[in-house]
């Protein structure tokens, strides 16, 4: 039975809670905008607008603890479940650098309860999938199954993360997996070149080690650096179980204190600190003279998740936007560096990108080019950064702004982007930001933010740049002015 629709309203006080943003800078984006609708014009606009708040509710309970239940039940006969947690490579050290990582693959080997066969052949009768990944900040396991399946999923979910048997063999075994793992990853140039510029970007930091970690680490991990990693940041507080789809959040809630409850309150001492990460302009070069296209990426440092900034960051991005040969449009894009690509032939593919961790971001543009046009492909960049800073029209903006909406809506499509967009939410904001709150952010910006804003993190900053030449690109990065 489909959930009860919630109606979302914003409260003066909502929008000051708003990531930060004041109210006065909500009404700014509007400001100097008199519309005047008619009588029948009004009366529609109000009643689409209690269309688009009738969504499903987003219900959140913290346990004893300090597990958080999220969910949204939306009626559907299928779901998604899943553990976020607030743990990724970034709480690692360069000696145990891969263990998060490595955990995850062990996840699945078998349990106390059930052998690797028997997990398997569970997952595969109820018709389920059952995945994980892990990133810089966050470890996510999680399970796709048909709605009456949600207490088995959970019970598999809690299962594999409490009581892994972490074998000897089974270890050994994942070793070689994880390093073939690293040779397939290495041939995706795109992903290397963005491994490069978090080592350059935060050297001698956390957050430029790599997710799988090297390779003698991989050869050296043991069961009790798995174990110690559980024990320091598989913790109540830094867990949310986060559910989507055909949920009932009191049925979600029962198996939550029935199979977290206790296990997780034995888990004792202090949270561990989020280790500091400094950025640093610099560059880093890998040269191969048998590639046949260079692949590259520039960046300047953004903000995190919870920064005031950051939506207006995520607009200029989508002004920036992307390009790739197979596009049609060619000169009739609407992206003006997709324009300046495409008359000058300056590259095969770009692709603008916002990376936001908790205190710090990445906001740049990763490309593939032919060598002789690097330059000229650099220069066009960084002439298009500076003109965000100084003259971007407020036409440009409000395309960027309808796109940046249908973008995030359309991702929201299905049980499994929206669970884990409950999961990563929560984790960043403690909640779910409503879609009309977001909405109504992405609207206060106009074209004087984003000149303010890129002038405070694009100009005259020095970026990381993974493989190209520095002192060319930190000239750039400036205008002179009268």
């Amino acid at each position: 039975m489909a959930a009860a629709a919630a109606r979302v309203v914003l409260s003066s006080a909502a929008r000051r809670r708003l990531w930060g943003f004041s109210e006065s800078l909500l009404i700014r984006g509007a400001a100097g905008r008199s519309l005047y609708f008619g009588e029948n014009r009004l009366r529609s606009t109000q009643a689409a607008t209690q269309v688009v708040l009738n969504v499903p509710e987003t219900r959140v309970t913290c346990l004893e603890s300090g597990l958080r239940v999220a969910s949204e039940d939306s009626g559907l006969s299928t779901c998604t479940v899943g553990l976020w947690i607030d743990a990724g490579s970034r709480y690692e050290n360069e000696k145990n650098n891969g263990t998060a990582h490595f955990l995850e693959h062990m996840a699945f080997k078998g349990t106390k309860k059930r052998s690797q066969l028997d997990l398997e052949l569970e997952i595969e009768n109820m018709g389920a999938h059952l995945n994980a990944y892990t990133s810089r900040e966050q470890t996510v396991y999680y399970a796709k199954a048909f709605s009456k399946d949600l207490p088995r999923a959970v019970e598999i979910l809690a299962d594999i993360i409490q009581n892994s048997t972490l074998g000897e063999a089974e270890i050994e075994r994942e070793r070689g997996v994880i390093l073939r793992e690293m040779q397939e990853v290495e041939t995706n140039l795109q992903e290397v070149v963005f491994d490069y510029l978090h080592a350059t970007a935060y050297q001698n930091t956390a957050l430029g080690r790599t997710i799988l970690g090297p390779t003698e680490n991989i050869k050296s991990i043991s069961r009790k650096d798995l174990v110690d990693y559980i024990t320091t940041h598989y913790k109540g507080p830094r867990i949310v179980l986060a559910a989507a789809g055909g949920v009932s959040h009191d049925e979600l809630l029962d198996l939550a204190k029935f199979h977290f409850g206790d296990s997780l309150c034995t888990h004792k001492g202090e949270i561990p600190a989020l280790p500091p990460c400094k950025f640093t302009g610099s560059e880093i070069r890998v040269r191969d003279d048998k590639m046949p296209l260079a692949h590259l990426a520039i960046a300047v440092e953004a903000v995190g998740w919870a920064h005031p900034d950051t939506i207006c960051l995520m607009v200029a991005n989508t002004l920036i936007g992307n390009w790739d040969r197979s596009f049609g449009g060619g000169m009739n894009l609407s992206s003006k560096l997709a324009q300046l690509t495409c008359h000058g032939n300056l590259c095969h593919s770009f692709q603008s990108f916002n990376t936001s961790y908790t205190d710090t971001g990445l906001w740049g543009l990763y490309m593939v080019c032919e060598s002789s046009t690097v330059a000229d492909m650099l220069h066009v960049v960084q002439k298009e950064w500076m003109r965000l800073c100084t003259s971007v029209t407020e036409s440009e903006v409000a395309r960027a702004r309808n796109l940046l909406k249908t973008n995030m809506l359309l991702q929201l499509d299905g049980s499994t982007p929206i669970c884990e967009d409950i999961g990563r939410q929560m984790l960043c904001y403690n909640r779910r930001i409503p879609i009309p709150e977001l909405e109504a952010r992405i609207d206060a910006v106009n074209a004087e933010t984003i000149r303010e804003v890129c002038t405070k993190y694009i100009y005259n900053r020095s970026p990381a740049i993974a493989a190209v030449d520095f002192k060319q690109i930190r000239s750039n990065m400036c205008w002179l002015r009268d």
